[in-house]
């Protein structure tokens, strides 16, 4: 569904991603671990084409999307969850909830979109007419989910959904990702949190100073004694 072929970026001269080459099927749910500075939130604004290629190319349902305007990556079915919600805090939960399907003039499939949603995330029917300022970290991160879910992606991309959450609340939030995706919606999920990530992954991709080091099934990555000193001990 989803392939980078040798990307490289650059931000004034200075490389970022470095010959980064991925493969995401359709169904799946992939990883992208690494730290802080390694390129993931890069790798996501590339995809995007929020980003300019230095080098390789990218391809979405086997076109090659290099030359694309993000709005024609969103309108072909790529949908994104950015770090940090990224919600409009002025408009109420349902507002932010409806632009989320922007595309769709068909009131009766928002309904059904808005009923599945409510299905993931039930507390969010209440909170409809609430300021989304006003919302907890947690609720806020279910609208930034919700959202991209009424786009009716194709694939989702999660950037660090977990982040700044509490322990009981980043294991409702990893639940609600595997649920999305045993429905079907093929998800790329950007972590820190390798564990958590690497529990509900079908396979995954770790980066390192812009350059990909490792990479293979869950299963793998969680034998492989280098990812389990740098990310999956203590």
């Amino acid at each position: 569904m989803l392939r980078l072929d040798n990307v490289s970026t650059q931000y004034g001269g200075v490389p970022m991603l470095r010959q980064v080459s991925m493969n995401i099927e359709k169904g799946e749910l992939v990883s992208l671990l690494g730290s802080n500075g390694a390129g993931k939130t890069t790798t996501l604004k590339t995809i995007l084409r929020l980003v300019p290629l230095a080098g390789g190319d990218i391809f979405f349902e086997g076109i090659p999307i290099r030359s694309w305007k993000t709005h024609q990556v969103i309108e072909a079915g790529i949908r994104v969850v950015p770090e940090g919600r990224r919600l409009f805090p002025k408009m109420t939960v349902l507002e932010n909830l409806r632009l989320g399907a922007f595309h769709e003039d068909d009131e009766e499939e928002i309904q059904r979109r808005l009923t599945e949603m409510f299905q993931l995330f039930p507390r969010l029917r209440e909170r409809l007419p609430q300021i989304a300022g006003t919302l907890s970290g947690g609720e806020q991160g279910m609208v930034a989910i919700g959202r991209g879910l009424m786009g009716n992606p194709k694939i989702l991309l999660l950037d660090e959904p977990s982040l700044g959450l509490a322990p009981l609340l980043v294991d409702e939030f990893f639940k609600a990702i595997r649920r999305i995706s045993e429905k079907g919606t093929t998800i790329l999920l950007i972590e820190q949190n390798a564990r958590k990530a690497l529990a509900i992954a079908t396979s995954g991709y770790v980066l390192q100073k812009g350059q990909i080091v490792a990479q293979g099934t869950r299963e793998a990555l969680c034998q492989n004694d280098a990812i389990q000193k740098a990310y999956l001990r203590g």
